[in-house]
């Protein structure tokens, strides 16, 4: 905290002008001021500040028998009812703070700054000079030397580099809000986006809801952010009460750009049926900014450690990357062994916001996307750990266009080449079109591709304006993995709507018609609903979603081509082999908000005893030429798996501009293989947990 005050002390000059009329109508008055000329104000505030403290402090002995020469530095603020409040004071030794703080709780109450009529907070920082000097000799003192500067050359340009300054501070403005109406992305929770999902969706809006993360600027037209987080605003009066409940802990605007800084905490403490206690500890930065009308950025990094439930540690460390370290923290990253039992996983993400045009956004950075309606997607989900993207976003009349691709990494053992991971790159494009007041069609197609004769980034894939299978025949058979996907939305009324999402890996048409269930017919679909506002809740969200996919589907019989990143899936979280049905419940009202989540679903992995080897189409990782038959395939074949997982989750939220929320957490999961294998195994875990948390990205715990 010491570091960031310090920070924002850098931002005004170390004199009691760090706000100016452009800031606010009117500066706080002392009595002695009342009868000065509004443009003397400011100057008559410093000349009495200065003039109490002269003629009230009192420089501590072991100061003065030390025969210090130097300053203190004090940030300050007149609150409401005009009230001096100290925020943070600097000085060479602990009694000179003592003295300033005592100083400054004797201050007189004065008239406090007024804001378009209304008595309104403003900062200061300034400077308390050891010896003390009287204001005029201060004044005496500054206009010597600006007048030795005048005679030299060098000199005066230090002074019109410090004027340079000056302008800078008296240019800043309170804060407004930026980014509620910039082109940054909304930090992507199903949890928070469920609060403006009825708005989005409303019959006859020109919305496109698929691609995520949204811009703010996409969703600005339908929701007011502003008045979303006014309505949560506890108005508070003291700067520590406003940076806890309603206020970015950094915010500065200026004519043209304003920033943010937030910590970024996820402090958990929690408890596992099978495995004993579980933590995280999390601490990072979190850093908007805007430039102009037409550039954002943001960037976030994450220090972490943390131990999991059993079923979760487990999980990760099935996912080992090549190497020394021994998991990768679903979602997240490689992870480094902390202490005997634990991880440690640091993660870094950012990207560069830019709009040259009203209808086209372009982003390139580092962190995930997702294509869909629902909780889960078939086409690009956000389960897998960040990755480079570059995404552009087209659109105009009534649609919407969006395309992306990504650096991916290959991280097992068999297919490191000296010891470094195989990359390769992924080309997704999404068009959403409104074809009605009700229904939304989309159309999906990606393709995966590896550096193959030494090829690199393919610039086939690079146009957006091309049907991607083409170029996939056209570079060879082994050349790229090519998944073709159509999705649909119909709005039933403002309260009800229907989506889907169907993937087809591979077309046969002759497997198709045979009806013998083909290991070609590699296919998936989903089925979901949401009712908003359900029973005249307001706030209150249900939906219901089905997701299946066929064996093989997302895999390749060239070993590298498949769907995924870093071991994890780029679509569903499960794979391939599957049926589900997620039911979940979400609420929220005022700063309080409640998640109810229930799955049951049927799983088929590989056996991989020894005696059964075969491939069953379970893992986008298998290689497909090892399957056991080519017809006759099913969902849940192999070490078939019942899987039932509840998640009920509750909370407050502590700021709503930065997401930080308490919360607890239960979840309860039942996992039934046929057969206990080396790879799969029955567990029946009850995971607690609670903890605060600054809610920046979906954590999924439902594998």
């Amino acid at each position: 905290m010491r570091y960031i005050i310090a920070f924002i002390l850098l931002l005004a000059s170390f004199k009691a002008t760090s706000q100016t009329e452009i800031n606010y109508q009117k500066p706080p008055v002392f009595p002695e001021c009342e009868s000065k000329p509004f443009e003397d104000i400011q100057e008559c505030f410093r000349f009495q500040l200065h003039s109490f403290i002269f003629e009230n402090f009192k420089i501590p002995e072991v100061v003065s028998s030390e025969n210090y020469k130097g300053d203190v530095k004090i940030l300050f603020e007149v609150d409401i009812e005009g009230k001096f409040q100290i925020i943070f004071v600097d000085g060479a030794y602990e009694e000179l703070k003592d003295e300033t703080k005592r100083v400054f709780s004797e201050l007189p109450t004065i008239t406090p700054a007024m804001y378009d009529g209304k008595p309104t907070y403003v900062q200061y920082s300034t400077k308390i000079n050891i010896p003390l000097l009287k204001p005029s000799e201060i004044s005496l003192k500054e206009e010597a030397v600006v007048s030795k500067k005048k005679k030299q050359k060098d000199e005066n340009l230090n002074a019109v580099l410090s004027n340079e300054i000056d302008s800078i501070n008296a240019s800043l403005k309170p804060y407004d809000k930026r980014e509620y109406s910039s082109q940054l992305n909304i930090p992507f929770t199903h949890t928070y986006y469920a609060r403006f999902d009825a708005n989005m969706n409303a019959i006859g809006t020109n919305s496109h809801t698929a691609a995520k993360p949204f811009l703010y600027d996409d969703v600005a037209p339908y929701y007011d952010f502003k008045a979303e987080k006014e309505g949560l605003s506890k108005n508070a009066e003291s700067w520590l009460g406003r940076k806890l409940w309603d206020e970015h802990l950094v915010q500065v605007q200026g004519k043209d750009y304003w920033f943010t800084v937030d910590p970024i905490l996820d402090l958990q403490a929690g408890s596992d049926s099978e495995g004993g206690s579980t933590y995280n500890n999390t601490r990072g930065v979190f850093i908007q900014a805007g430039l102009g009308k037409r550039l954002n950025f943001t960037t976030s990094f994450y220090e972490s450690q943390g131990r999991f439930a059993q079923y979760f540690n487990q999980y990760a460390e099935s996912l080992k990357a090549f190497g020394p370290d021994p998991a990768i923290i679903p979602g997240r990253g490689i992870a480094k062994r902390f202490k005997d039992d634990a991880y440690d996983y640091p993660v870094a993400e950012a990207y560069l916001s830019y709009t040259p045009a009203k209808f086209l956004n372009i982003q390139f950075g580092h962190g995930k996307n997702f294509i869909g309606d629902g909780y889960r997607s078939l086409f690009q989900s956000d389960v897998a750990s960040p990755s480079p993207f570059l995404k552009t976003n087209l659109k105009f009349w009534k649609i919407k266009y969006t395309s992306t691709w990504m650096a991916l990494k290959d991280v097992r053992p068999e297919v490191v080449e000296d010891g470094a991971f195989l990359t390769k790159y992924m080309a997704n494009h999404y068009l959403s079109w409104n074809i009605s007041k009700r229904l939304n069609l989309g159309f999906f197609e990606s393709v995966i591709w590896t550096n193959s004769n030494d090829r690199g980034f393919d610039v086939n894939y690079l146009n957006p304006l091309i049907f991607l299978r083409a170029i996939e025949f056209s570079t060879g058979q082994d050349a790229g993995n090519a998944v073709l996907g159509l999705s649909a939305k119909y709005k039933w009324n403002n309260k009800v709507n229907l989506y889907g999402q169907f993937i087809v890996d591979e077309f046969s048409l002759s497997d198709v018609k045979g009806g013998n269930q083909s290991w070609k017919n590699k296919f998936g679909f989903q089925l979901g609903a949401k009712y908003y506002n359900a029973f005249n809740v307001d706030g209150l969200l249900l939906q219901a979603e089905y997701n299946q996919v066929r064996p093989y589907t997302y895999s390749h019989n060239t070993i590298v081509l498949n769907y995924g990143h870093n071991n994890q899936s780029m679509a569903h979280l499960w794979g391939n082999n599957f049926r589900e049905l997620v039911l979940i419940g979400r609420y929220n009202y005022k700063r309080w908000f409640a998640d109810a989540k229930l799955i049951i679903g049927e799983r088929g992995f590989d056996f991989r005893d020894g005696t059964d080897n075969f491939y069953y189409g379970g893992d986008i990782y298998g290689t497909e030429n090892d399957r056991p038959a080519d017809t006759g395939i099913e969902i849940g074949q192999g070490n078939n798996t019942s899987v039932f997982h509840g998640e009920l989750m509750a909370g407050y939220i502590i700021n709503p501009v930065s997401n930080l929320k308490v919360f607890t957490n239960i979840n309860y999961r039942n996992f039934d293989p046929t057969a206990e294998t080396a790879f799969v195994n029955r567990t029946n875990t009850t995971w607690i947990s609670f903890g605060v948390r600054t809610d920046l990205f979906n954590w999924y715990n439902d594998f």
